[in-house]
């Protein structure tokens, strides 16, 4: 048990710091003068978004949220979900979606995530490159984890109809071998008795003589 909370633990690791070099670029870009919307970085095709968090800020929660405690881990998912609900955009919803996406916690939710990110990714236009970067590399993820959760899942259950299968089997043949028992004991009791009655008559036989 403990390994398996280790290992998935390491992967949420290894996710961020995955997101953290590929957008590593992205983020140094993002300086605090460049908000303004239709400005472009040193990247022509970096278009920044007025008020979009910058990459590290995505980063730095996951990486909170993956080597977090459960008291840290249900704070940024509570204060995640408040704000995509009252104040519902690409940015609080990728947000969102992003933590969602990262296995370890008790709210990881990879459907959900992966309908999330979805949406999200269909309005690029209104994310910055690190966010397309980011919602990019968790909807692979999430991808490949629900395949790999659905895997594990049809493995789990053809695994209990083999044990279900054969329990029944060994059921079947214990009342097999019950009944013959009880066959068997009620033959030999039919036996007995016709002996005994066999011997009777033969002492009662000698004893006439």
């Amino acid at each position: 048990m403990h390994k398996t909370g280790t290992t998935t633990k390491l992967f949420s690791t290894v996710t961020v710091l995955v997101a953290v070099s590929m957008l590593s670029g992205c983020a140094a870009a993002s300086k605090a003068g460049d908000w303004l919307k239709g400005r472009k970085t040193a990247n022509a095709d970096d278009v920044v978004i007025l008020g979009a968090p910058d990459a590290d800020v995505y980063l730095r929660e996951l990486q909170d949220l993956a080597s977090g405690d459960p008291a840290m881990q249900a704070e940024i998912y509570a204060d995640a979900a408040s704000a995509s609900q009252l104040t519902p955009g690409p940015n609080t919803n990728l947000r969102l979606a992003l933590v969602l996406a990262t296995p370890g916690h008790p709210e990881s939710d990879f459907g959900e995530a992966e309908s999330m990110l979805r949406e999200v990714l269909a309005r690029t236009e209104l994310l910055t490159t690190a966010e397309i970067a980011l919602a990019t590399i968790h909807l692979n993820n999430v991808e490949r984890l629900i395949v790999t959760t659905s895997e594990a899942r049809r493995l789990r259950e053809s695994s209990n109809r083999a044990a279900r299968t054969e329990e029944q089997a060994i059921s079947q043949r214990l009342a097999s071998v019950e009944a013959e028992n009880r066959q068997l004991r009620r033959e030999l009791e039919d036996a007995e008795q016709k002996l005994e009655a066999i011997t009777s008559i033969e002492r009662s036989i000698r004893e006439q003589e």
